[in-house]
């Protein structure tokens, strides 16, 4: 019998005064219960029940064995209780990390939704644009694109594609001509991500091969929207998630470019990535299955932006 059945065991001998009650209790035979006092004062050392045919008393050693059998199983009671809770209920802390820019219009209807329906839930959210190793680290959630993953056995789920559009100001494009055809690309510079996190080329769809062309830049970042507001200045033609240019693009403050051609990568992939999908706790699966009615709910369309070339 494992060591905590046998202190449990103890506890009811002790209490119920009767070998044959605690075997009752237990729903085991009479013999048992006297092989698990023996073998519990054989691990002890000393006597811990005197035995008459009408009697279970105590020695000195077993009152104070007693007493201690009491605190740990009650603890050991209460934190299985407050688990069992945990896996009826959504409770807790759950810790996400998220990409920065890629989820900024979204994250925060999507934690207050959540919020709101699991009060008992605080949340820790951390932002950034660099890979993240979700287990290492001790996130629950991620809700990232692709890159930022480093373990290839991260349970992923696509939640958005965000449509990418070459974009310029009219004030970049009065000083250099607009590109008619990607080739002519290599002639402007371009505000870009870091190249240690992508690498400095846009592909394009050309018949049978596709057409690769390096990037010259004078600036670049991690930073999406960082890399924006350069755009915006004039600094260089951005290739961005139009999601985090919508406004600029219905304004007028930037131009869409070579709208008419076929980008390789057309999208970014917002995934919810997560280390296991087998005995999750509450909290993680309702943010899964909250977060997927969130992006299932969301308009499947942008609206359509004028383009240049």
């Amino acid at each position: 019998m494992e060591y905590i059945d046998s202190l449990r065991v103890f506890r009811s001998v002790v209490e119920l005064k009767s070998f044959t009650r605690a075997a009752d209790t237990h729903g085991i035979a009479r013999p048992v219960v006297s092989r698990t006092i023996a073998a519990l004062e054989a691990r002890m050392g000393c006597r811990l029940l005197n035995r008459t045919t009408r009697q279970v008393s105590l020695t000195d050693a077993a009152e104070r064995f007693y007493e201690g059998c009491v605190r740990i199983l009650d603890d050991l009671d209460a934190l299985e209780a407050d688990v069992g809770s945990q896996t009826r209920e959504a409770t807790g802390v759950l810790r996400l990390v998220a990409h920065t820019t890629a989820t900024m219009n979204r994250l925060v209807p999507l934690i207050a939704r959540f919020k709101l329906a699991h009060p008992k839930v605080a949340i820790d959210v951390m932002l950034t644009e660099r890979p993240v190793d979700l287990v290492a680290e001790g996130y629950d959630l991620g809700i990232v694109v692709p890159y930022m993953l480093t373990s290839e056995t991260t349970v992923v789920r696509l939640l958005e594609r965000i449509p990418v559009v070459i974009v310029a100001t009219p004030q970049y494009l009065s000083r250099h001509a607009a590109p008619q055809h990607p080739s002519e690309l290599t002639s402007h510079l371009f505000v870009a991500m870091s190249p240690s996190i992508r690498r400095p080329a846009i592909g394009f769809r050309d018949g049978a091969e596709d057409l690769i062309v390096p990037l010259r830049f004078e600036v670049s970042s991690n930073s999406p929207a960082f890399n924006r507001e350069m755009v915006l200045r004039s600094f260089g033609i951005g290739v961005a998630p139009v999601a985090l240019i919508e406004n600029e693009l219905a304004s007028g403050e930037l131009v869409r470019l070579l709208g008419t051609f076929q980008l390789v990568d057309p999208n970014i992939d917002i995934q919810l990535a997560y280390s296991n999908r087998t005995l999750q706790p509450v909290k993680v699966r309702a943010f899964i299955d909250d977060a997927i009615a969130f992006f299932d709910a969301l308009p499947t369309s942008y609206r359509s932006v004028a383009s240049v070339g």
